[in-house]
């Protein structure tokens, strides 16, 4: 399987192949308990994420999707927080790679769609497991279950694809 996918948006134009089944045939360190698509329609990074990005991914992804197309809309993040650092400081710390000018998430994205990056994909799951850290956080403040409870980090844990309303 090789299918390219042709990039023309805001931040990047460009093409990559799919190598891997959409889904399918992750590292086995990473265990992601959120779809791409299950987190567009719980309410991430304020609906302005992937805009102008929608004809990259399949169709599906977008429908039930909570998008804000002209700014960025906290009300649409799941716990109606922001948990969301400029793309600035995300440049500044050196966590942004040329692959993928978004981030994370854009990162997930594609490999959840099928491309791969070994060197990049490697950097992008140890940063993935990193983010454990704010579930012990959660577990050692919280009652379980407790959704008003540290609403930042269950966002951001959103963000990175970890399902924080089962916390």
């Amino acid at each position: 399987m090789k299918k390219k996918i042709v990039i023309e948006d805001k931040m990047q134009r460009g093409y990559y192949y799919l190598t891997k089944e959409t889904g399918k045939d992750f590292d086995e360190e990473f265990k992601p308990e959120l779809t791409p698509k299950e987190m567009l329609e719980l309410g991430v990074f304020g609906g302005k994420y992937m805009t102008d990005c929608i004809n990259e991914f399949p169709e599906e992804w977008f429908e039930n999707a909570k998008l804000s197309f002209f700014k960025k809309d906290i009300s649409l993040n799941y716990f109606g927080v922001d948990a969301s650092l400029p793309l600035e400081t995300w440049r500044a710390k050196g966590w942004i790679n040329h692959a993928d000018p978004r981030g994370w998430f854009q990162w997930y994205c594609r490999y959840y769609y099928g491309r791969r990056i070994p060197l990049e994909d490697s950097r992008q799951i140890k940063r993935w497991k990193a983010m454990r850290r704010h579930i012990g956080a959660i577990r050692k403040n919280c009652t379980p279950l407790d959704l008003n409870c540290r609403k930042k980090q269950r966002q951001a844990l959103l963000h990175w694809a970890y399902d924080s309303r089962k916390i």
